[in-house]
């Protein structure tokens, strides 16, 4: 099962989070063919997503985009927070074929970004740019944290075979804790020493105890995650509808149907000819009925 996994320590210094993936992302990694780098690039972004959800604590998405000109073209993850429902994840990225290299290179001459886009229209949606800088997806992020929330943030992502996990600490403002900067530096020595495969293989509650045998500490209640595109018909459909019948009929007539194959999940989504002239007269007769 699909889990995050958030903590708090007891003197308010530091909160944190643990995600546990092992359903759902292969299959969807396995929709497109991914050179191993960045299958594992994108392996990773979904586990750092329920993480960025945690700190957020915001109902609506959230997505990590990078665009750029060389290996990787785009990347995308996303993650959809709603109250009482589960976190739900996708990721995808489109990358030049046969490519290597390090986490630099994959994203050289681009641009990475997280956006913020509450459920609530009245909510202003917010951009920041992640710096790519360091070894990792996981350094980016704490880059991104110390400079935009001036929150300094432990990282670290890890992704093997069918198995994504990761996990975060995070100091918290000074002002509202029972404990100093100095305590602060202590549980990020600690929580340094947590290895990748410590992380993919054991407990997160053994993981607590292990790094933070002196400390006081709650494991909160998980949260299932789940790793699905939101992609459907109905979805597609008012795509259609916005770009309109004459553009719709021209795509009719030239191919003889439209086709649009969702970027996340891989889907095909068919509309014939009677398919797309039945969806707009379908939209005149709503219209209609609006009017009167």
């Amino acid at each position: 099962m699909n889990l995050l996994i958030p903590f708090k320590f007891d003197n308010h210094i530091a909160h944190g989070a643990f995600v546990v993936i092992d359903t759902g992302a292969a299959e969807m990694l396995d929709m497109r063919a991914y050179d191993p780098a960045v299958r594992g690039l994108v392996a990773q972004t979904m586990a750092a997503m329920p993480l960025l959800a945690t700190h957020t604590r915001f109902e609506g998405r959230i997505n990590l985009q990078f665009q750029g000109e060389r290996a990787i073209k785009l990347l995308v993850a996303q993650v959809v927070q709603r109250e009482g429902a589960p976190l739900t994840v996708r990721a995808m990225a489109k990358a030049a074929p046969q490519i290597d290299g390090s986490y630099a290179e994959l994203l050289s001459d681009g641009v990475l970004a997280l956006m913020l886009e509450p459920a609530d229209d009245a909510q202003p949606s917010r951009q920041a740019m992640v710096p790519i800088d360091g070894d990792s997806l996981s350094e980016s992020l704490e880059g991104y944290f110390a400079q935009s929330e001036q929150l300094p943030t432990l990282v670290r992502l890890a992704a093997e075979g069918d198995r994504i996990a990761g996990f975060m600490l995070q100091r918290l403002p000074l002002e509202h804790t029972k404990a100093t900067e100095e305590v602060w530096e202590h549980l990020a020595i600690l929580a340094g020493t947590l290895s990748t495969n410590e992380l993919l293989t054991a407990e997160p509650e053994t993981l607590m105890r292990r790094l933070f045998a002196n400390e006081d500490w709650q494991l909160y209640e998980a949260q299932p995650v789940n790793i699905a595109c939101r992609c459907s018909r109905e979805g597609i459909s008012l795509l259609l509808l916005s770009l309109g019948r004459d553009e719709v009929d021209k795509i009719v007539a030239e191919q003889g149907k439209v086709e649009i194959i969702c970027e996340f999940c891989g889907r095909d989504y068919v509309y014939s000819r009677s398919d797309a002239a039945t969806l707009f007269v379908a939209e005149g007769s709503e219209q209609s009925q609006l009017k009167h």
